[in-house]
């Protein structure tokens, strides 16, 4: 019975996966280059998208911020149901 050439197997299998991550490298665009090479509506609608993005984080930090603002008042930060009756 031979034994399995582990090392053999290791060496190839390396050599796949490091010419599919240079491959993958190669041929990607980076999200700069892919955004220029846009058509212009299409970059409108990137635009829209992100803006509207930003605005709903922009949002969601005020409310964060308005949260953290009542821990000084532990009773405000509790929740509705959690009354201690």
């Amino acid at each position: 019975m031979q034994s399995f050439p582990w090392l053999r197997f290791t060496g190839v299998s390396v050599g796949l996966m490091t010419v599919g991550y240079l491959l993958m490298k190669a041929t990607t665009p980076s999200p700069e280059k892919l955004y220029n090479e846009m058509a212009p509506d299409l970059r409108r609608k990137v635009d829209a998208a992100r803006s509207l993005r930003l605005a709903q984080e922009a949002e969601m930090k005020k409310q964060v911020d308005a949260q953290l603002a009542n821990e000084s008042r532990p009773d405000d930060a509790k929740p509705i149901w959690a009354d201690s009756k």
